[in-house]
């Protein structure tokens, strides 16, 4: 049996509006964050999952609630939270993105974690799940590097490979990506 993973992004907040990069502070969802979630649950109207888990940080919370909240329980779990940034949390994407791609892969941001540790994170989750939730169909609305630690645990990616061909990069978002558990 295997697990099959939908995984949704939150909708665009006040931060992403004004380029600044989260982290675990929470942000809220904008006026086009709203629009967005209420377009996914129509996006989705057809699907059908047997639970759907989200970050514990309002804007993946939101997102899931505002799309899916009269059709589904949400369940709000912190492994799936975005990288903590540390003293960063908040800080202009100008400085946070370069350091996600050249410093802090392995290196843990100051007083914060590193896209390794999310992984772990993941990866625990996604242990979880198999245990949990083994042939089921789940849907997750997180964050970006969760997203990537899928691509990298089950896509078969590198970081460097995961980053490179990350939608944001490619402006190449969909109502949800599709990864399988086996």
């Amino acid at each position: 049996m295997s697990v099959e993973i939908t995984y949704f992004v939150h909708g665009t907040t006040v931060d992403n509006e004004r380029h600044i990069s989260s982290g675990w502070q929470d942000a809220e969802l904008s006026a086009l964050g709203e629009e967005q979630a209420i377009k996914l649950e129509e996006l989705t109207r057809n699907d059908t999952f047997d639970i759907v888990f989200c970050s514990d940080l309002k804007r993946a919370y939101n997102t899931a609630k505002q799309a899916w909240g009269e059709r589904y329980e949400i369940i709000p779990d912190s492994r799936l939270r975005e990288c903590n940034y540390g003293k960063l949390n908040g800080a202009s994407s100008d400085i946070v993105e370069p350091m996600q791609e050249q410093e802090c892969i392995e290196k843990s941001f100051p007083d914060g974690e590193s896209y390794e540790d999310v992984k772990a994170r993941i990866a625990e989750f996604l242990e979880f799940l198999k245990r949990n939730h083994d042939g089921k169909r789940v849907a997750i609305v997180g964050h970006k590097a969760p997203q990537l630690s899928l691509d990298v645990l089950l896509g078969g990616k590198s970081w460097e490979q995961a980053l490179a061909s990350d939608w944001r990069k490619t402006k190449s978002w969909q109502p949800g990506w599709k990864y399988f558990l086996t």
